[in-house]
């Protein structure tokens, strides 16, 4: 009994329709004209997730730059918001610009590199915020509900940049 080409621990007796390799089921792919091996499948990534270094730099370009420009006018605008319920919406807003912005800047491409980058907007955002409140007032509040919201709401706005970059 004849093996497999890629695995010759394997007996088959499956061949390529197009080239009549010898292929286990592991090796076949269904195709509408037939079993093949995966060299005649000719599988191929999808447009969608093939990411160029080139994507890669503008998303990161944008990310990183709007990060800075949302942090600094969050900074200021968040300090007079003392409900935090609205802080939480305010990092919902954040997660969504953040997100799409890098994803156009991508042309809409998808790739855990991208939501990492995204997510690092985000984290840097936050960071721009309190060293701005830190700027205004000299000390940071460490109030624990502050601390849990603030948490939350960067946890929020992490989510919602990474929801299309996945």
């Amino acid at each position: 009994m004849p093996q497999c080409a890629a695995h010759p621990e394997v007996e088959t007796n499956l061949r390529c329709g197009s080239c009549g390799k010898s292929i286990c089921p592991k090796c076949l792919v269904e195709t509408p004209v037939g079993a093949k091996c995966r060299d005649c499948a000719g599988i191929k990534r999808l447009p969608t997730f093939k990411v160029t270094g080139r994507y890669y730099l503008r998303a990161a370009v944008t990310a990183f730059g709007l990060a800075i420009a949302l942090g600094l006018l969050l900074g200021f605008i968040a300090s007079y918001l003392s409900f935090n319920f609205f802080r939480l919406l305010l990092a919902l807003g954040v997660g969504w610009v953040i997100g799409e912005l890098v994803s156009r800047a991508a042309n809409r491409k998808r790739s855990g590199w991208l939501a990492a980058i995204g997510s690092g907007a985000v984290i840097l955002c936050y960071v721009i915020v309190y060293l701005v409140d830190f700027y205004r007032y000299g000390y940071f509040d460490w109030a624990i509900y502050r601390t849990i919201f603030n948490v939350l709401a960067v946890g929020i706005a992490v989510y919602y940049s990474t929801r299309y970059l996945r």
